[in-house]
């Protein structure tokens, strides 16, 4: 996270250099979406860090609002001032007491989604969980802790120390020279080879030393004695474990290779060759000392033989076998070491392989209730589409309702006249009926029939307009058959002509009995009108494409 001073309200002059560098929010950059303008701070502009709001409902770092009203005195509200100078009051004077904690947006700043900005970090979680990968993220630059001035990687750090660390050295305790850990290995005395070796510890790695016994709080990495810096809770240390296990391998490896090199040069110095040797005693307790966490383990490998076989089993001195049965000894420790390690590392798999399995069920019990959910959304889909259906039906009745009639006078209006009868023509809907009505209250239920382009003899030539009895409801207690006289009229929408044509009932036919079925067959006037007349600019029987029928049923 990059590090800004925040903006001051007040241009006043810090009375220390130190006084401009103080905790601010967390940089904007880090969010996968753009955040909204309540999550920032009115002072830095940045993702609010322990959110404060004030009296005037604005809202502020904890650390930008103690560091304004510090240097200013009256500290007024910027936001107040940019809104509206005119309106300021007693609301807008800041001051940390009255000011309280805003418990609502700090939790939604909280699930904020937001990754790493290090190059090379592929990180990304949640705001809670951001400060405490920084502490933990390998590809963050640290400074190294010996005081040399440089500035590596996290997870470079031991390589850093062990080929370019200028303040890493050792000591030779015979000719007193100081040497990099790297060439200590092939230093040898021009006098008589070194007997011990002890790191030398620059002033800044015994201030950093002191200063970490000195904090009773924190804990060290169990991987401290070979080279890991890391301290924190238990409960980081156990996190960082699980975290950095490949840089963990990469110490031990690091520290086993110069184990191994120094014991080989101690072998071959005891056998003859111009080595320099070592202290087996300080070479052990670099192994026995390393505590590892229990169950962590390596299977065991070839054994490492670093000494030539003698020509004869007689020919070896006491001094060839004790430096045998020792390097034998460190191979074990360290092969013991191993072991412990692979056996952590078998723990973990087991855990990931359990953590999986309860991944799958769970998936599959979420699969199990989305498809419920389905099931659901389909069977609601089909009621909606009966309660679709009944409300078509309950519409439809009531238009006919509306427009039905009760005294034997019905009135048809027929729009889009020209459209129609283009259908009726090429047959797409040859006729249309009107809507029912009655003769009386609880009289026999009829309704008209047109055919705008002929039925029957006047098919093509003339429009055909028929009755039609229909099935009723009181039809049980009126008589049979249907004897009243029927009159069409074609009405002249400028009252001039009216096309008017009657007829009575024929007793005998099928038309007018009582109804078996929802409607009788249609009985008219198959020439009821010409339509040469009915398009005729002389006649207004057609006028904006509506025309009129009429229906009158003498009931008496």
């Amino acid at each position: 996270m990059a590090e800004n001073t925040p903006r001051s309200l007040q241009d006043t002059p810090s009375s220390s250099p130190d006084e401009n560098e103080f905790p601010f929010g967390y940089p904007t950059n880090i969010c996968e979406d753009v955040p909204g303008q309540k999550f920032l701070c009115s002072n830095c502009n940045n993702i609010l860090k322990k959110a404060l709001q004030t009296l005037c409902g604005h809202r502020y770092c904890s650390a930008c609002l103690s560091w304004i009203v510090r240097n200013n005195k009256n500290a007024i509200c910027q936001k107040c001032k940019e809104e509206d100078p005119n309106t300021l009051g007693e609301e807008s004077l800041l001051a940390e007491e009255r000011a309280f904690g805003d418990a609502a947006i700090n939790k939604e700043i909280s699930e904020l989604r937001v990754h790493c900005v290090t190059p090379g970090c592929s990180w990304s979680g949640i705001m809670k969980d951001f400060e405490e990968h920084q502490s933990l993220c390998e590809y963050a630059l640290i400074p190294c802790h010996t005081g040399c001035g440089h500035v590596v990687m996290r997870r470079k750090l031991a390589d850093h120390l062990e080929n370019g660390c200028v303040n890493n050295v050792t000591v030779c305790q015979q000719c007193h020279c100081s040497l990099a850990s790297s060439e200590y290995q092939e230093h040898s005395c021009e006098g008589s080879l070194c007997k011990e070796q002890k790191p030398v510890q620059t002033e800044t790695a015994s201030k950093e030393k002191s200063h970490s016994t000195s904090s009773g709080s924190k804990d060290g990495c169990c991987f401290s004695e070979v080279g890991c810096e890391f301290r924190g809770s238990k409960e980081k240390i156990k996190e960082h474990e699980k975290s950095a296990v490949g840089a963990h391998m990469l110490l031990l490896l690091q520290h086993m290779r110069q184990l191994q090199g120094t014991l080989c040069s101690a072998a071959r110095a005891a056998q003859g060759f111009p080595q320099p040797e070592l202290s087996w005693k300080s070479a052990g307790k670099s192994i026995s000392e390393l505590q590892v966490p229990a169950g962590l383990g390596f299977s065991r490998g070839p054994e490492v033989d670093c000494f030539p076989a003698s020509s004869a089993p007689g020919e070896e001195s006491v001094l060839q076998q004790l430096v045998r049965e020792k390097v034998i000894s460190e191979l074990e420790n360290k092969l013991h070491v191993f072991e412990n390690i692979v056996a952590v590392l078998n723990k973990e798999v087991e855990s990931s392989n359990l953590e999986i399995l309860a991944f799958r069920r769970q998936s599959e019990l979420d699969q199990n209730i989305i498809r419920g959910l389905e099931l659901k959304i389909a069977e609601l889909h089909r009621c909606l589409t009966q309660k679709d259906a009944g409300l078509s039906s309950l519409h439809k009745s009531l238009l006919f309702s509306e427009q039905a009639s009760y005294d034997g006078i019905f009135l048809w209006k027929i729009t889009e006249v020209g459209r129609k009868l283009q259908d009726s023509v090429t047959g797409r809907t040859v006729s249309l009926y009107s809507p029912a009505f009655y003769t009386a209250k609880y009289g026999y239920k009829v309704c008209l029939r047109v055919y705008l382009n002929g039925d029957g003899t006047g098919k093509g030539t003339h429009l055909s307009l028929f009755f039609v009895v229909m099935k009723g409801d009181y039809d049980a207690l009126l008589p049979w058959p249907f004897r009243h006289k029927v009159t069409f009229m074609l009405l002249d929408q400028n009252n001039r002509e009216h096309v008017i044509d009657a007829f009575r009932p024929d007793l005998a036919s099928a038309s007018f009995q009582r109804p078996v079925n929802d409607m009788n067959v249609a009985s008219g006037c198959p020439m009821f009108l010409p339509l040469s007349k009915l398009q005729s600019p002389k006649h207004a029987y057609v006028k904006e494409d509506t025309l009129f029928l009429k229906c009158i049923i003498e009931t008496n």
